[in-house]
């Protein structure tokens, strides 16, 4: 695979939750789980404190660029930008969430310019967020509009060893999810899932599996007729582009091992038709990317944590999973 020309930036997420020590273990880990090169950004006495608290013995160096952090990564996790303070795992505060929208906004800024190869997003507190002013859902939505994205051509991605999901609805009352999906949205993503595979996945071909909204995939109308209306004329529309698009499928046979076999990316129609089935086989290895961003952007798919931060028991398999595929896709786009 390519190497890296610069570092992958990893935001610190909210101080108070399990990023800065699931992030420092992620380094201490670096030569096991081959790891490329990446910098994190801001709050090297917090993470000084959480390798501490965590009982990790790793040295943590301060550096003035990335290509400074790429030659200092192999002994000490390298640190850029100033933005610091105490750190109190459990005890989030206002003053966590600047720090960890700062972080973000210099993570995202790096890649942007070229300085970073891709984004790491570390979790965060939305409510507190909101706190300081961050009126939008999320960082998803923060990386597309930093990067000029349309909020609707971010689409969301669940990776993990075993399984790959896609929301076409995301962050909606369920009760909204049948008036929210249209052709047009389903055609929409579909390309851009199609595309990701490619670009980012190196799959030549990419199988896309759509699931039905309803039981048995409307069972010919029977039990709802969003299938025939909505998703079947999409996958139509699809397949006419030379996209290998299947469905709609009964949701509750999609996840089976011999199914699983059948695609590449499973599209379902709202959130937890696509995350139960993610978190249930790869929780602690599941990775969130943004697709259709002219970035690279993961994050691991859990949150804060806030009740076992600083407790030595989070499980870093999501963070490091994270940091792996941002670099395996990072190196793609640049050997293309």
């Amino acid at each position: 695979m390519t190497t890296l020309l610069a570092p992958l930036a990893v935001s610190l997420g909210d101080p108070a939750g399990v990023g800065p020590e699931l992030l420092c273990e992620a380094w201490a880990r670096r030569d096991a789980e081959r790891l490329p090169p990446f910098v994190a950004v801001g709050g090297g006495e917090i993470l000084k404190a959480a390798a501490v608290r965590r009982g990790l013995d790793i040295a943590v160096a301060r550096v003035e660029t990335p290509e400074e952090a790429v030659e200092r990564f192999p002994e000490a996790l390298p640190v850029l930008g100033d933005h610091d303070g105490a750190y109190t795992p459990g005890e989030p505060d206002r003053a966590g969430a600047e720090r960890a929208l700062a972080s973000l906004s210099l993570a995202v800024g790096l890649a942007r310019q070229g300085a970073a190869s891709g984004v790491v997003t570390g979790p965060v507190s939305k409510a507190r967020l909101a706190e300081v002013g961050f009126d939008l859902p999320g960082q998803t939505e923060f990386v597309a509009s930093a990067c000029g994205v349309d909020a609707r051509d971010a689409v969301m991605l669940l990776a993990g060893p075993t399984l790959r999901t896609v929301p076409i609805t995301v962050h909606n009352a369920l009760a909204d999810v049948p008036h929210l999906l249209t052709e047009d949205l389903i055609v929409r993503k579909g390309r851009i899932v199609a595309s990701a595979m490619v670009r980012d996945f190196g799959i030549a071909n990419p199988r896309l599996a759509f699931t039905g909204l309803n039981p048995h995939a409307g069972e010919g109308g029977r039990f709802g007729d969003e299938e025939i209306r909505v998703i079947e004329p999409a996958i139509a529309t699809l397949r006419a582009e030379g996209i290998d698009a299947s469905g709609p499928h009964p949701a509750d046979a999609l996840f089976t091992p011999r199914a699983r076999a059948t695609y590449d990316v499973a599209l379902c129609m709202y959130h937890d038709q696509a995350l139960v089935p993610l978190k249930t086989l790869d929780f602690d290895e599941g990775v969130n990317m943004t697709l259709g961003l002219p970035l690279v952007r993961t994050s691991p798919d859990h949150g804060t944590a806030f009740a076992i931060a600083g407790t030595g028991v989070a499980d870093p398999g999501a963070t490091i999973a994270a940091i792996r595929l941002a670099g395996e896709c990072a190196a793609r786009r640049a050997a293309s």
